[in-house]
């Protein structure tokens, strides 16, 4: 009789925990369902202004499969400085969800606002060297965008017209070409020089030319070698000379657009940028005759190469909030892993992939040139992220002021290596 009176209390006690636990439930799965279904905006600041039409088409693509996603996309680049615009965002506490990062000196300077993405999916699918720029201390805290290469852009017709058999590799051999060039009246180079940020690039070139380029970073650090005096950069100057000897009048007023469409009107014969201007060539002159040629700098073997690199990396905001930080996750393995997102990748954006499940588009002559110098081993390595990140913005200021005739190349190489120390100091 007792052990009956027990169970039947018992029997009383799981029926009243069972519909306290089934009321939980309920609140529970009310709970998941309503953040399932909350709206969530995610701010992605996007560095790459000549694919924003086609990213922001992409953005509209996964909002469809995802509804309760919202990308608010900005876009930020093209001589634009997006280091600044991310700046003025983090000091007012408004950083995007998504932005970019360069890798290298840049990530450490960024690393207290990057997430730890070493556990996401896409990263199996990374080309090994393209998980360098971004991996501190065995982690990775970034996700390539792509993969880029740049240098001299010719017109093959211009370069035919002025009788040039020979492409030139060498900085005697462009002189030779740009003079004759100049005497059929076909201007040489579109030079845009009022944007800082491509100086950035060229100087790269006389850092990629060092021996070792990360030793001698190192030995700028500790104090052991110096800009100055470096025939590296003694020759590159030379080359900036050429380039504003044989350039358009105004090009301290030019812009990266207006440098483009001087090249894609056919006004002009070179112009000094990489891959990522096809897609603006092709809409001023779609199927232009055009290929590749090396920056030269001085009359060295290995100036016959082409500067290729990751471009940029995405990064995930580490204040964000946990939901955002999950979705913003999810959109980056969605962009290089559905099949929307590989086709926009490819077909949209033309890039030349960093993942080994996307194929890249073949059908450019750049990206074809840049795949041949590649499979050559004939490419440089880029540098500029490496730099401290303080003297990386000055150095394109103080490359301006020398084009400008503001500085002399003394003083130009004295500014850089004081930019240089200054920064190492702080």
């Amino acid at each position: 009789m007792i052990i009956k009176v027990y169970q039947y209390i018992l029997a009383g006690l799981l029926t009243l925990s069972l519909s306290a636990c089934g009321g939980d439930n309920r609140s529970v799965k009310e709970v998941d369902t309503k953040r399932a279904n909350q709206n969530i905006t995610l701010e992605v600041l996007n560095p790459k202004v000549e694919i924003s039409t086609e990213f922001e088409q992409m953005a509209k693509e996964y909002e469809k499969e995802n509804p309760n996603v919202k990308l608010d996309i900005l876009t930020f680049g093209g001589g634009a400085n997006y280091l600044a615009e991310l700046k003025a965002r983090f000091a007012a506490n408004k950083g995007p969800d998504i932005f970019p990062n360069g890798g290298y000196e840049e990530a450490e300077a960024w690393k207290r606002y990057l997430e730890d993405l070493s556990d996401q999916p896409w990263v199996s699918n990374v080309v090994d060297e393209a998980l360098e720029p971004m991996t501190i201390d065995g982690k990775i805290y970034g996700m390539p965008v792509n993969l880029e290469g740049y240098g001299f852009i010719y017109n093959k017709d211009l370069f035919a017209k002025a009788g040039i058999d020979t492409l030139p590799k060498t900085l005697s051999e462009l002189k030779t070409a740009v003079e004759k060039l100049h005497s059929v009246g076909i201007t040489p180079f579109a030079v845009g020089y009022s944007d800082s940020w491509f100086f950035i690039l060229m100087l790269n070139i006389a850092f990629a030319q060092q021996d070792d380029p990360d030793a001698f970073i190192r030995a700028l650090n500790d104090g052991t070698q110096s800009i100055e005096g470096n025939q590296k950069f003694e020759d590159l100057t030379r080359m900036l000379d050429l380039t504003v000897q044989y350039g358009n009048k105004d090009y301290l007023t030019t812009d990266y657009n207006a440098e483009v469409a001087l090249f894609a009107t056919g006004k002009a014969a070179i112009l000094k940028q990489g891959n990522w201007a096809q897609a603006k060539i092709d809409q001023i002159t779609p199927n232009m005759s055009i290929g590749f040629l090396p920056i030269p700098i001085n009359d060295d073997a290995r100036n016959d190469a082409l500067s290729v690199g990751v471009s940029n990396n995405w990064v995930v905001n580490k204040e964000s909030s946990p939901e955002k930080k999950r979705e913003a996750k999810k959109f980056l393995n969605w962009m290089v892993s559905s099949e929307q997102g590989k086709t926009f990748m490819k077909d949209q954006f033309h890039f030349i992939s960093a993942f080994k499940n996307i194929e890249t588009d073949r059908s450019g002559p750049l990206v074809d040139d840049i795949i041949r110098y590649s499979k050559e081993k004939k490419t440089l390595s880029w540098n500029w992220f490496k730099f401290p990140p303080r003297a990386r913005e000055e150095f394109g200021y103080a490359m301006q002021a020398y084009v400008g005739k503001q500085l002399n190349r003394d003083q130009l190489l004295q500014e850089l290596q004081k930019s240089w120390k200054k920064a190492e100091q702080k």
